[in-house]
C-alpha cells in the first residue's frame, strides 16, 4: 500500500517507492520514451536510479517527484515532478513522462493538473514553468489544456535523435 497525495478521475499522485525504480529504469532506457526528455542519448544504469532516489529522498525541499498511478489498477504509469523549486521567488519547473503503453489515455493531462494543484495549494507557489521540444505535440497539448501559455522559444536549441536540432518552447502557468 502506498500513500496517495492527490486523486483524480483517471490517475492519482502517490509517493515514489524504491520498488518503483526497476520499472522507471526500464522506461528511462526506452528510446521512444527518452526521445523528448533531457539527455535523450543517455544510458541509465540501475545504480543511477538508486542514487537519484536516495538524493531525492534526502533533499526533498528542492524537488518533488510523484508516481502517477492509474486509479482502477493502482499500477505505475509514469512520473511527474516539480523541479528547481524556488520558494523565495515562488516557482518551479514541471517535468513528466509516461510509459509508452500508457500514451493517449489522458493520464498525462490529469497528472499535470494534479501536480499544479500540489504546487499552488500545498507549496504555495505562484508560477510553474515547463520546457518542451517543438515536435512533442502531445506534451504541448497537455500543457495548453492545463492553462500553460507559450512564454518564449529557444531556436534550434536541443538535439533530438532522428530529428536534428529543434526549438525548445518555454511555457508558464500562473496560479491566478
Amino acid at each position: 500500500m502506498r500513500p496517495i497525495l492527490l486523486k483524480g478521475n483517471l490517475v492519482s499522485l502517490g509517493i515514489l517507492l524504491r520498488e518503483d525504480l526497476r520499472q522507471v529504469w526500464l522506461w528511462y532506457n526506452d528510446r521512444e520514451v527518452r526521445r523528448y526528455l533531457a539527455f535523450p542519448e543517455e544510458i541509465f544504469f540501475y545504480e543511477d536510479e538508486l542514487e537519484w532516489y536516495e538524493t531525492l529522498r534526502r533533499e526533498k525541499r528542492g524537488e518533488k517527484v510523484f508516481s502517477i498511478l492509474e486509479n482502477s489498477s493502482r499500477s505505475l504509469v509514469g512520473l511527474v515532478g516539480l523541479h528547481r523549486i524556488d520558494y523565495h521567488n515562488g516557482h518551479a519547473e514541471l517535468g513528466y513522462f509516461l510509459a509508452r503503453e500508457h500514451w493517449g489515455h489522458r493520464y498525462g493531462s490529469e497528472a499535470v493538473k494534479l501536480a499544479l494543484e500540489y504546487a499552488f495549494t500545498w507549496l504555495n507557489l505562484r508560477k510553474v514553468y515547463a520546457r518542451v521540444y517543438e515536435p512533442n505535440l502531445p506534451s504541448i497539448r497537455i500543457l495548453e489544456k492545463n492553462g500553460f501559455q507559450l512564454a518564449g522559444r529557444w531556436k534550434r536549441h536541443q538535439y533530438v535523435p532522428g530529428e536534428g536540432f529543434v526549438d525548445v518552447l518555454l511555457y508558464e502557468r500562473f496560479r491566478e
